[in-house]
């Protein structure tokens, strides 16, 4: 059994070694609960409501375990408040019932030449739905890469830098994930139009 306030001076790197090397989740729990108060004040700020903030700081540490199982995180402080906030984002949308248009026009999907015919369908909330559950589907990586990039407009460099993966990776999640995207909207129409 870890004694958390034995360990409150190791810094959060020290911590997620810690983690690394023993696969200990109770490094984990003295990292999160520095994170509480900042991750609550950050859902409240999106969500304005006490009870779903709550939740969803709940839901973020577990998503965090997840992820910290699968791959090395160097800036945890910047990954966990990008992680946080893409949560809150997806609620917002989730209650809004679409992706906003500007990540529509961005990604360009489903694009209107590759669909001729279908402009009613383009306009409508359906297709929004499309992309929205496209995008669920991604590997997280991809679509963490594809929310930062195209939703919050940042660098290859900026997503480098709160992610940990190197440029080349980040370039390829963002170029794959795109693809992916188009894919599975590409397929999901063509599943409706045929009726399956």
């Amino acid at each position: 059994m870890v004694n958390a306030g034995k360990y409150q001076q190791l810094t959060d790197q020290q911590l997620l070694d810690r983690f690394y090397n023993d696969h200990n989740n109770e490094w984990l729990g003295i990292l999160l609960q520095r994170y509480t108060l900042l991750l609550l004040g950050l859902c409240m700020k999106y969500l304005k409501n006490e009870e779903q903030a709550k939740d969803s700081v709940q839901q973020v540490f577990l998503k965090v375990i997840g992820e910290l199982q699968k791959y090395k995180v160097e800036h945890f402080k910047s990954w966990i408040y990008m992680v946080a906030k893409n949560h809150c984002l997806m609620i917002l949308r989730d209650r809004q019932g679409k992706i906003p248009a500007e990540l529509s026009e961005r990604l360009k999907l489903p694009a209107e030449d590759e669909i001729q015919g279908r402009q009613t369908l383009l306009q409508n909330n359906h297709t929004m739905d499309l992309m929205e559950n496209a995008l669920k589907e991604l590997n997280s990586e991809q679509q963490q890469c594809i929310t930062l990039f195209y939703l919050e407009k940042k660098s290859y460099q900026e997503i480098s830098e709160r992610t940990g993966y190197s440029l080349l990776q980040v370039k390829s999640y963002i170029q794959n994930g795109k693809r992916n995207l188009r894919i599975l909207i590409d397929r999901k129409l063509k599943e409706e139009k045929s009726g399956t």
